[in-house]
């Protein structure tokens, strides 16, 4: 297989923090790579150095079977984009926001019209060209986005965290265009990520982070497959059970994990598995919820950790769920230990590893 690009020994300090430590990592030619680990792992870091906006304090980057001097990077920025996890448009039309990387490169109007109608097809925001990109939904402004870096046709795509904080028809639409350009264009793309679902089926490799190393590299099946140290220690971070499970007469997956707490996910699988629900996608309620939510549970508070300007609960239903919110939800509840609450989260929400 082609070498894309190639870090090797790489190495990035910002004062006195190793943001990444020696990393060698190979990037192949029409493949999509994730990078796969919790928030401050590196995962960003590795981005940047590969989009060129980030020198590496130590190492070796290689572009197309050649080492980048960061001296001069205007040549291999030119074939690398990075679409950033936090959206940032330009104060004007959706049309405006795609054409600004090609109007830069003056390709001409003509060329430029066609691609950013294809652009817009592709994104599924045809009809949109002439709104302000900033008024947009939040999934809308991410397809935006990641529009204006597919019009670039550069070699190499990076997308970090690319569906975060998406709901999940959005989510599924940049999921079906990452996976659709890579197919018909042989883009070859590098994605961020923490979301364990999304690496298991939409990347052919993926690399798993952990304190700024690589900790192992190989197809989703290997990875999940053998659940290593490194993999397990990552998803215990958050809310992850095992379980058995079962495809309900209405199409859902409800899933036993012990302790009298069943867990209904969208997702259809049977047998052993593991689930996954992020501490953000729960509500809390001191109230029993009215609520469309098929997972509601209640339980009491076991642990509060401040983090500042959020709040991070364990609470106990029968299985302890770590849950989020802010600091001022926590104090308006009036909450502390042992206070009996309600929890309630979405079946889209629920993960299946």
């Amino acid at each position: 297989m082609t070498i894309a690009a190639e870090l090797k020994n790489v190495t990035k300090v910002f004062g006195n923090k190793t943001a990444i430590d020696s990393i060698n990592l190979q990037i192949y030619e029409g493949e999509i790579l994730a990078l796969l680990g919790p928030n401050g792992s590196g995962k960003t870091t590795i981005l940047k150095i590969l989009a060129f906006i980030e020198n590496p304090t130590y190492g070796e980057v290689k572009f197309q079977g050649e080492t980048v001097s960061f001296k001069n990077t205007e040549k291999a920025r030119m074939q690398s984009t990075l679409a950033f996890q936090k959206t940032t448009l330009f104060d004007t039309t959706v049309y405006n926001n795609i054409a600004y990387g090609l109007k830069i490169r003056k390709i001409p109007e003509e060329v430029r019209n066609e691609e950013i109608g294809r652009m817009l097809r592709l994104v599924k925001l045809e009809g949109f060209e002439n709104r302000p990109a900033r008024k947009l939904s939040g999934g809308e402004q991410q397809r935006v986005a990641i529009g204006r870096a597919l019009a670039l046709k550069t070699k190499l795509l990076l997308l970090d965290e690319p569906t975060a904080n998406l709901d999940p028809k959005n989510a599924s639409i940049v999921e079906e265009i990452i996976a659709t350009v890579n197919r018909e264009h042989k883009t070859t793309i590098v994605m961020a990520t923490h979301n364990m679902f999304q690496a298991k089926t939409l990347p052919q490799r993926i690399a798993l982070m952990s304190d700024g190393k690589i900790t192992e590299v190989g197809t989703p099946a290997e990875i999940f497959g053998k659940l290593s140290k490194n993999l397990a220690s990552f998803v215990a971070v958050d809310n992850t059970y095992a379980g058995t499970a079962k495809i309900t007469e209405n199409g859902t997956t409800l899933v036993d994990v012990g302790n009298d707490v069943r867990i209904e996910a969208t997702i259809q699988s049977s047998g052993k598995v593991s689930v996954f629900i992020s501490p953000e996608d729960i509500i809390l309620s001191k109230d029993r919820f009215s609520s469309s939510a098929r997972n509601i549970f209640k339980g009491k508070i076991v642990e509060i950790s401040d983090l500042g300007s959020v709040v991070r609960l364990k609470v106990d239903v029968g299985k302890t769920f770590t849950v989020q919110i802010t600091k001022r939800s926590f104090k308006e509840m009036g909450l502390n230990l042992n206070a009996e609450v309600f929890l309630a989260f979405k079946a889209s929400s629920v993960q299946i590893v």
